[in-house]
């Protein structure tokens, strides 16, 4: 009995330390492989999950059309629209509600539990539906990381001449050609017009940083801008503060079209010019406003003497 024991007892020995040393090195091998593979598998996630959220906009873009007698709603409601700027949107009361707003409206959704009846570009968003999940950080009410084809589909800033009016609003649904025509995407902001290395981090008070990344993100100009097209930023009507996509998901912006559908392009792909340093153009060969426009045809964006 004596010898069985102590003949089993000298068989069950542990690893040595080389062994051990290669299994370390296979699961850090193996950790190595898999880690880039899982991040990948989370940012497909995310460009999914920020689909299903822009087919959610679009289907409440579509309600709000039908809801205005066949109007398509505006960038942002005009200043003289309300007294005080002030919109009753059914659920709250808000200043000058932008695009994302008056779609949330329609869903019976609050953008942020606590609206402003006041001018604040700190106000931000609290509801994980209107904010992208591949960067829920950016979630500031100016600063916003969708931009609107304001220019096309509802411009309610007042024209630059003597006379009255808005520069491109109303505008009806009837005369868009929805699978033709962008709605929305991720935006960059003004920031698209800077070069790559010049921009600055996303900032989440609201401020007024042309260069910082998402500046103004909430209204997308189209790729082709001319002298007398508006610009995301009224105040810095210059090529170089141009609004454009931005390819947060594997180099590609996720792009909602009028209809409802929903595509992951390239900046290229849009009809953007982007130039070696990362930088969009507002002109060029190659850039077109054909996705734009609300017809398929490369047209001028709405001149902002409303002519």
């Amino acid at each position: 009995m004596f010898m069985t024991y102590s003949s089993k007892h000298r068989g069950a020995r542990g690893f040595t330390l080389v062994e051990l040393l290669v299994v370390i090195g296979i699961i850090g091998l193996l950790m190595s492989i898999l880690l880039p593979a899982l991040s990948g598998v989370r940012k497909h996630a995310t460009a999914l999950q920020c689909m299903s959220n822009l087919r959610t906009f679009g289907q409440a873009w579509q309600q709000y059309c039908n809801s205005n007698r066949g109007t398509c709603p505006p960038g942002r409601l005009p200043t003289g629209g309300a007294p005080g700027g002030i919109f009753d949107l059914g659920v709250d009361r808000t200043y000058r509600p932008r695009w994302y707003e008056l779609i949330g409206e329609q869903l019976k959704i609050r953008v942020n539990e606590n609206p402003k009846e006041v001018e604040d570009d700190a106000w931000t968003i609290s509801n994980p539906l209107f904010l992208c999940p591949a960067e829920p950080d950016y979630n500031n009410s100016r600063n916003y990381p969708y931009g609107y084809n304001y220019q096309f589909l509802g411009n309610a800033r007042p024209v630059m001449s003597a006379q009255s009016g808005w520069i491109n609003y109303p505008v009806k649904v009837s005369k868009i050609a929805g699978s033709k025509t962008v709605l929305a995407a991720d935006c960059l902001g003004t920031a698209a017009g800077k070069a790559e290395a010049d921009r600055t981090p996303y900032n989440v008070s609201g401020s007024h940083n042309p260069f910082a990344r998402l500046n103004k993100g909430w209204c997308l100009d189209p790729p082709r801008l001319t002298q007398n097209s508006d610009y995301a930023d009224p105040e810095r009507r210059e090529p170089s503060d141009r609004s454009g996509p931005d390819a947060r998901h594997k180099g590609k912006a996720n792009v909602l079209f009028c209809d409802g559908h929903v595509e992951a392009m390239t900046p290229t792909d849009m009809g953007y010019v982007v130039l070696g340093d990362g930088s969009m153009t507002v002109g060029g060969a190659g850039a077109t406003n054909g996705l734009f426009s609300g017809n398929g045809i490369d047209q001028d964006p709405p001149s902002i003497n409303g002519q």
